[in-house]
């Protein structure tokens, strides 16, 4: 089983790894923890030196437990949603979790939601995780 967790480092994220570790071991499961970055003139080099780091910290905590995992850190000057469906696609995933929060009609609106977009547009399974 081939599970895509799109990561960011929040609370809602590592609630998404830890899923995605259960599924893992339930399914005989390799891991892909991808984080997207839009790039272009958006990000700093300090930036991405910091997500790179949470990335590969997320990747150590999965590995210890002996489950198969790659980390992706994707500047492609896409959305975070657009790149987690696209990247599903590529390496026709099985199954895609990702952590939600909640945000107001006011925050929806003004920055869009990656979380939305990934239900409506994946081309497998989502799990949304709290």
């Amino acid at each position: 089983m081939k599970i895509v967790v799109g990561y960011d480092g929040s609370d809602a994220a590592n609630e998404a790894l830890n899923v995605a570790k259960k599924h893992a071991r339930a399914f005989d499961g390799r891991i892909y923890v991808i984080t997207s970055l839009v790039g272009g003139t958006e990000e700093s080099a300090e930036e991405i030196i910091k997500v790179r780091s949470q990335l590969e910290n997320a990747v150590k905590s999965i590995q210890k437990e002996g489950i198969p995992c790659e980390e992706h850190l994707l500047i492609r000057g896409m959305e975070p949603g657009e790149d987690i469906v696209q990247f599903a696609e590529d390496h026709q995933a099985d199954e895609i979790i990702i952590g939600v929060i909640k945000k107001s009609k006011v925050q929806k609106f003004l920055l869009g939601s990656n979380a939305q977009y990934v239900i409506l547009h994946s081309p497998c399974m989502v799990i949304a995780v709290k």
